[in-house]
């Protein structure tokens, strides 16, 4: 059994050496949320925001940190919270639907998808005060199209918006 140390520890971030394999930890978080949103209309709830690592716009659901302000907060009720500061809806019940490693081999990070459900527009949205997201509400019969001219335009898709549409379709069967 090979020995934990940490090799690096930042604001957000720790850098772990574990038996020879590296990888990174978030500190102040205990997951990710990500929210599968359909509206009234039809309409996907995607973001779109600028992501320094990338250095470009992405597109990807609504989501954020469990517990980034310290408390021991439930995965759905972090949904709810980043549903309506990023993309300025309300829901009803959330429900989760799959959960996985972002990036394996990269970080220990995780991500959990729940289904949103009785979706009212109560703010503009865009995120809090260190974010500048752009909100989209694409027609559903429209999304492959709209996806490809945002490539395009030189944006990258997060790859699980995919995964996340997949799911949409067996949820709303």
């Amino acid at each position: 059994m090979g020995t934990k140390e940490i090799k690096y520890e930042g604001k957000y971030l720790k850098f772990i050496n574990d038996n020879s394999w590296e990888y990174v930890e978030r500190k102040n978080c205990s997951g990710v949320a990500g929210i599968l949103a359909v509206n009234d209309l039809d309409e996907v709830i995607l973001v779109e925001q600028f992501r320094k690592s990338i250095n470009k716009n992405l597109i990807e659901f609504p989501a954020g940190l469990v517990g980034d302000s310290g408390e021991n907060e439930a995965i759905e009720t972090a949904a709810l919270r980043e549903l309506e500061e990023e993309a300025g809806y309300s829901a009803k019940k959330v429900t989760i639907v799959a959960e996985g490693p972002t990036s394996s081999g990269l970080t220990s990070e995780t991500v959990t998808l729940v289904y949103a459900e009785g979706l009212k527009k109560v703010s503009s949205g865009g995120g809090v005060e260190s974010e500048n997201i752009i909100v989209h509400e694409i027609p559903l019969k429209e999304i492959d199209i709209w996806l490809k001219q945002k490539e395009k335009e030189g944006c990258l898709i997060d790859l699980k918006v995919y995964s996340g549409l997949y799911l949409l379709n067996s949820l709303r069967k």
